[in-house]
């Protein structure tokens, strides 16, 4: 049982006293007697304000469901709907034309286009690599992943297969003609690279040199001006670094002796206390402060065996070149990093307040991270600017991101920070937010730095929102529906028009497939075209791989083009993803949607409430590895929900269909040793039973949130190791 301590008015965890006492306050200049009063204030404050507008969500969505419900049959009439939000107050009215303000932001987040993680901050390893994909071998992601078809190396792939990795060669120099072309020839016929009066002079395999097209491209290397071990190039603000040695593996079979190129990947990192962990108690919560915490000081370290060696990953340092006019160049080692605090929704029994009743678990992240995060300002390891970067997501309308703003302003308070210290994300994941982007940017438009995309979140809030509707479409034609083509342009359209463009990023979504880098290739692209200034990778090879296309393209001028600044009619935004006619779909239709719904949920469930993963590489039906989080159990959980509550699935056939896919989940982990299988009795794994209610109880979930019953599970199992022990 959590021993509580009595401290600054409130009943605090004694292992999160011990926390910010010993480890967190010592050098911000702050005592822990003064934190956790201000906290109690803030919590006192701010409570009863986020209680009120949770409660209203749920009066919203009861509305909304009377709404519905009074015109089952009838002909769906988008002027009376949209009347009716109007009158609800989930519809506002439209705030004048305006631009975000906010300053003292890193060029990171403000100027520059490239590529963003989000990692489980529960993880310190994955957390250290993560801030370390600020760079990384393009060599190695193309050899080591399908973006270099395999097929088109024949051999054998145990050991370096000479074929596969002349192709990957290849690969790289024609990625130097993007980003550096020559006045003559290409990069495959240079034979060598040296620095002449501060340019760079390239000599061809025929014997005449040759410059770059643009020679402000070249901006620093390493070495000797006559003979570099590194030549630094820069376009559209990004940087690759040509690594040259004639002696090594490689560099001694490349005309240049080109060894390696290493690319500026990884631009930012959201280290994550949200959707991608699984905290639960206080001993979760002290496990993620104190990862921040390492990272804020630069001290986190983590020691592990790899090919039976010891080894310790820590934070990358800054890296040094000679600059090309002369004198010093120095580049930031390390991805930027944002912190994601939980939603408004969560409530944490880490702390009690004064009536004994747990607080708002956002206040409780906000205020930790902030007391970690002074360490980063007086040191500038993170932000040189002097900036604290926090990303809420659930937000739900202007109501909720106006009171972020007065939490962050209060935090500031607390802890003696200057104005606007803290900046804000906002995550456009929930309908609310959608329709009222332009006032929800302009409640924060002092600290905005950052609006995304998420289709699988603003997938599920669309389909409980509009639960009482009808039936909605399978998952594959959601991707279709009008409404989310209209949120992916409606989201970039109205953060330009806002003055996001050389002050705050604009993001796309998660690309979940690791293993299909190819097809990323291809496909991704389309985010940096559509004026997005970021988009989410799964790993540091998705990373590296996906700085090719800021290369390709010029996001500047994307942002520039009036195509893509031209928003789109709030009409599509609010239509809604419901089947035609629901009598259409084949039993065998019906049967394939919940075969893959409920695996889907049970792989992630089971990693989740058994081992306390909430991100990993999850198997689908058919056995390819998708990146998950709560995210994509949100969306498959509503949809059955949905199909449950309008009688498309009836609880036997879920019941029935989820046993069979607990025997496929089961057998997809058999090589995990630390997997505990959910049959044959599924009525004993507590994993089994999450995921059931998940589904059967789906439509009650507030927001069709699942947290809720997530966290409950996952404390009973951990109740029930502790009791075994």
């Amino acid at each position: 049982m959590t021993m509580m301590i009595q401290i600054g008015g409130l009943s605090v965890a004694q292992s999160l006293v011990d926390l910010v006492e010993r480890e967190i306050c010592p050098g911000t200049g702050i005592s822990a007697a003064h934190f956790w009063r201000e906290t109690a204030l803030i919590v006192a404050q701010l409570g009863p304000i986020n209680r009120e507008l949770l409660q209203v969500r749920d009066r919203m969505q009861a509305q909304l469901d009377r709404w519905h419900q009074d015109r089952v049959g009838q002909v769906f009439e988008a002027n009376d709907y949209r009347a009716f939000l109007v009158e609800i107050g989930y519809l506002q009215a439209d705030v004048d034309d305006f631009q975000i303000s906010t300053d003292e932001v890193d060029p990171e987040i403000a100027q520059l286009a490239g590529a963003q993680l989000v990692v489980p901050l529960m993880n310190a390893r994955f957390a250290l690599n993560a801030a370390n994909a600020r760079w990384g071998s393009l060599f190695d992601a193309l050899y080591g992943s399908d973006a270099i078809p395999y097929d088109q190396a024949a051999g054998d792939l145990i050991g370096y297969n000479r074929a596969r990795g002349s192709a990957v060669i290849a690969a790289a120099k024609a990625h130097l003609d993007c980003v550096a072309p020559l006045r003559q020839g290409n990069h495959a016929q240079v034979q060598g690279y040296r620095v002449d009066a501060g340019e760079l002079d390239v000599l061809l395999v025929d014997g005449q040199h040759t410059r770059l097209v643009d020679p402000a491209t070249f901006v620093g290397f390493t070495g000797q001006s006559a003979s570099p071990q590194s030549i630094l190039l820069r376009h559209h603000g990004l940087h690759v670094e040509i690594q040259i040695d004639r002696q090594g593996a490689i560099g001694a079979q490349d005309l240049a002796g080109v060894q390696d190129l290493w690319v500026e990947a990884a631009l930012s990192t959201i280290m994550d206390c949200e959707d991608s962990v699984a905290a639960v108690d206080a001993e979760d919560k002290v496990a993620l402060y104190r990862n921040w915490q390492g990272l804020m000081t630069g001290d986190l370290r983590v020691t592990f065996r790899k090919a039976g060696q010891a080894q310790t990953r820590r934070l990358a340092t800054d890296r040094t070149y000679n600059a090309a006019p002369g004198g010093e160049l120095t580049l930031a080692g390390r991805s930027l990093m944002f912190i994601r605090h939980v939603g408004h929704h969560i409530l944490t029994d880490a702390v009690l307040d004064a009536q004994g009743n747990p607080i708002p678990e956002a206040i409780l992240d906000g205020m930790i991270t902030s007391l970690s995060a002074i360490h980063d300002l007086q040191r500038r390891g993170n932000s040189r600017t002097g900036s604290i970067y926090v990303v809420k997501p659930k937000l739900h309308g202007p109501a909720e991101v106006a009171f972020a703003v007065k939490l962050f302003g209060r935090i500031e308070q607390a802890l003696g920070l200057a104005e606007n210290t803290l900046k804000i994300g906002i995550m456009d994941e929930e309908r609310r937010t959608s329709v009222n982007l332009k006032a929800c940017i302009f409640e924060a438009r002092q600290r905005l730095v950052f609006i995304n995309t998420g289709f699988l979140d603003r997938s599920g809030d669309e389909i409980h929102t509009s639960r009482y509707a009808g039936v909605m479409v399978p998952k594959a034609q959601m991707k279709q529906a009008p409404w989310l083509a209209a949120y992916e342009q409606h989201n970039v359209a109205v953060g330009l028009a806002c003055g996001l463009a050389g002050r705050a990023q604009i993001g796309k979504g998660m690309w979940a497939m690791p293993d299909e880098m190819a097809a990323m290739l291809r496909q991704k692209i389309v985010h940096p075209m559509a004026g997005a200034s970021t988009a989410w990778v799964p790993s540091p090879t998705g990373a590296v791989l996906h700085s090719l296309h800021y290369h390709q393209v010029d996001v500047v001028a994307r942002q520039q083009d009036a195509q893509v600044r031209q928003d789109v009619n709030l009409a599509q935004l609010l239509s809604l993803p419901l089947l035609a006619d629901p009598s259409e779909l084949t039993a065998l239709q019906i049967q394939q949607e919940l075969d893959g719904h409920a695996q889907a949920v049970l792989g992630y469930v089971v990693r989740w409430v058994e081992q306390g993963i909430g991100c990993s590489t999850v198997p689908d039906i058919s056995n390819m590895g998708l990146m998950e989080d709560r995210a994509t159990l949100r969306i498959a959980s509503q949809h059955l929900a949905n199909w449950l509550l309008q009688g498309v699935i009836d609880r036997a056939l879920v019941l029935v269909t989820l046993e069979k896919m607990a025997r496929i989940v089961d057998g997809q982990n058999r090589a995990d040793p630390l997997y505990r299988p959910m049959g044959p009795n599924y009525h004993t794994s507590l994993a089994f039973q999450a995921a059931s209610a998940l589904i059967l109880n789906g439509s009650t979930q507030p927001n069709g949130y699942t947290e809720p019953l997530l966290h409950a599970y996952r404390r009973q199992v951990k109740a029930r190791s502790a009791a075994i022990v």
